[in-house]
C-alpha cells in the first residue's frame, strides 16, 4: 500500500468516530501545549535577557562592589559591607593591567533630572561619570559631535554627553552639540549625542547622559558610590586568563589576604546568562514533567481506541488479508493511524502553545519567537508515542486470523 493512501485511510478512520479521536488527541494536546508555551516564554526571555546583558562589549568583564544578580537574605548584609571601589584604585589596576585592551571606570547616578531652557525631562534620568574607555566597553557609539577624553577627565571639564531620548526632549528641533544642560545645578556643555541602543522589555536604553568621572565626583562626591571597573581583552588574548589575573591584582590592591574570600565581584555576559539558563532550567524542568504525565495518559488512551478499533475493524481486516493484505501491511495500517492520530494532537499542541506562548511573552515586551528545536522535539515526542502506544494494537490486528476475522459479528 502507498503511504498516502494509508494515510488518508487513517484519517478516514479517525473522521468516522470524531468524539473519540478528539477526546484521544486531547491529552497529546495539553502535553505539548505545556512543553511549547514554556519553551516558548523562556526563549523570549531569554531573548531579551541577552540583549539586555550584552551592552558589554565582546571579550570585556566587570569588577563591582555588587553581584549581577543579588541573591538577597542574609548575603546582602555581607556584600553592603564591602568596601566601596574607588577611583585610586581604578589608576592603579589601570597602570597594573597591561595586558588588557581598555580598562575604564564609571560611577553612577539614578534618577535625575536635566533642564535646558524651558524644557526638562522626567526625574528618571541615568547619569554616569565614565573615563574614555567606558566607550567601546560598553558599546557605546558617538552619533553626533564627541566622547568623553583623557584630557576632559584630568581638568574635570564640565562636558556632557547625552542619550538620544534625552536629546530629542531638550532639543527637538536644534542640534544639542554646544549647548547647555543643568544638571543637580550644574551647568554643563552637550559635546556629543551617542547612538540609540533600542529598547529592552519595551524600556528604552537610550535615557542616560554621561560626563567625565572627575565631573560627577565633583558634582555627587567621591563616596557617592561605588565605581564599576570595566576591562576589555584582545581579540587573540585569553579571556579567562585576563579575568583571573585581574583578579589577581585587584585583590593585591586591596590588600586580600591568602583564604580570604574577594571583597568584590566580576561578572560578564556569559556569567549572567549562565546564572539565568540556571533559573529558567528548573521552570523546564517542572513543565517537561507536567507535560510528561499528560503525554502517558494520552499515550494509553491512544493505545485503548487502536484496541477499540481493531475490534470494531475485525470483519475489515479478514476482508484485507482475504484479497491479499499481509501482516506488514495490517500492521503499518494501524500503526499509521495512532501516528497519525498522535501528530493531530502534537500539531495542535504546538500552534496553541506558540500563540498562547508569545501572547504571554507580549505582556513583558519581549520579542516574538518560535522555538524551533522544541517544536522539532514536539513532533518527535509524538511520533514516538504513536509507535510506542500504538505498536500492540496494531500487532493485534496483523495477527488475526483471516478466517476467524471474517466469521466476526
Amino acid at each position: 500500500m502507498r503511504i498516502l493512501e494509508v494515510i488518508l485511510v487513517a484519517l478516514s478512520s479517525l473522521r468516522a468516530n470524531k468524539l473519540r479521536s478528539i477526546l484521544t488527541i486531547l491529552g497529546i494536546v495539553v502535553g505539548i501545549f505545556s512543553i511549547i508555551v514554556i519553551s516558548t516564554v523562556i526563549e523570549m526571555l531569554q531573548t531579551s535577557i541577552e540583549e539586555g546583558v550584552s551592552q558589554l562589549g565582546q571579550n570585556t568583564f566587570q569588577i563591582q562592589k555588587w553581584p549581577a544578580v543579588n541573591e538577597g537574605g542574609n548575603n546582602r548584609a555581607r556584600f553592603r559591607n564591602r568596601p566601596d571601589i574607588k577611583l585610586e584604585e581604578y589608576f592603579q589596576l589601570k597602570d597594573k593591567l597591561t595586558e588588557a585592551k581598555y580598562v575604564g571606570a564609571e560611577q553612577w547616578n539614578f534618577g535625575v533630572q536635566i533642564k535646558s531652557g524651558g524644557r526638562e525631562t522626567n526625574p528618571n534620568i541615568q547619569i554616569s561619570g565614565v573615563t574614555p574607555e567606558a566607550f567601546p566597553n560598553n558599546k557605546w557609539v558617538v552619533e553626533d559631535g564627541r566622547g568623553i577624553s583623557d584630557r576632559d577627565v584630568q581638568s574635570y571639564q564640565n562636558y556632557i554627553v547625552l542619550g538620544p531620548d534625552i536629546s530629542k526632549k531638550l532639543f527637538p528641533n536644534i542640534s544639542a552639540i554646544d549647548q547647555y544642560v543643568n544638571v543637580d545645578g550644574k551647568k554643563l556643555r552637550v559635546i556629543g549625542v551617542l547612538e540609540s541602543q533600542g529598547d529592552v522589555f519595551g524600556q528604552s536604553r537610550d535615557n542616560f547622559a554621561i560626563m567625565p568621572i572627575t565631573t560627577f565626583q565633583s558634582i555627587y562626591g567621591k563616596r557617592f558610590r561605588s565605581i564599576n571597573i570595566t576591562v576589555m581583552g584582545f581579540e587573540d588574548a585569553s579571556y579567562t586568563d585576563l579575568m583571573e589575573l585581574a583578579t589577581g591584582y585587584f585583590r593585591t590592591i586591596r590588600k586580600v589576604k591568602a583564604g580570604e574570600p574577594d571583597n568584590f565581584d566580576i561578572f560578564s555576559n556569559e556569567s549572567i546568562l549562565s546564572q539565568v539558563n540556571d533559573i529558567t532550567s528548573g521552570v523546564r524542568i517542572g513543565s517537561l514533567v507536567i507535560a510528561g504525565i499528560a503525554l502517558l495518559a494520552a499515550g494509553v488512551g491512544i493505545m485503548n481506541i487502536m484496541l477499540v478499533s481493531v475490534t470494531e475493524r475485525t470483519r475489515e481486516i479478514g476482508i484485507r488479508k482475504a484479497i491479499g493484505a499481509r501482516k506488514i501491511n495490517i500492521l503499518f495500517q494501524f500503526l499509521s493511524e495512532a501516528v497519525v492520530l498522535s501528530l493531530l494532537g502534537g500539531l495542535v499542541g504546538i500552534l496553541l502553545g506558540i500563540i498562547v506562548g508569545n501572547l504571554a511573552g507580549s505582556f513583558l515586551n519581549a520579542a516574538a519567537v518560535i522555538p524551533i528545536d522544541w517544536v522539532i522535539i514536539g513532533v518527535i515526542l509524538c511520533v514516538v508515542i504513536g509507535v510506542t502506544f500504538g505498536t500492540y494494537p496494531a500487532y493485534k490486528a496483523s495477527n488475526l486470523d483471516p478466517i476467524e476475522a471474517l466469521r466476526y459479528e
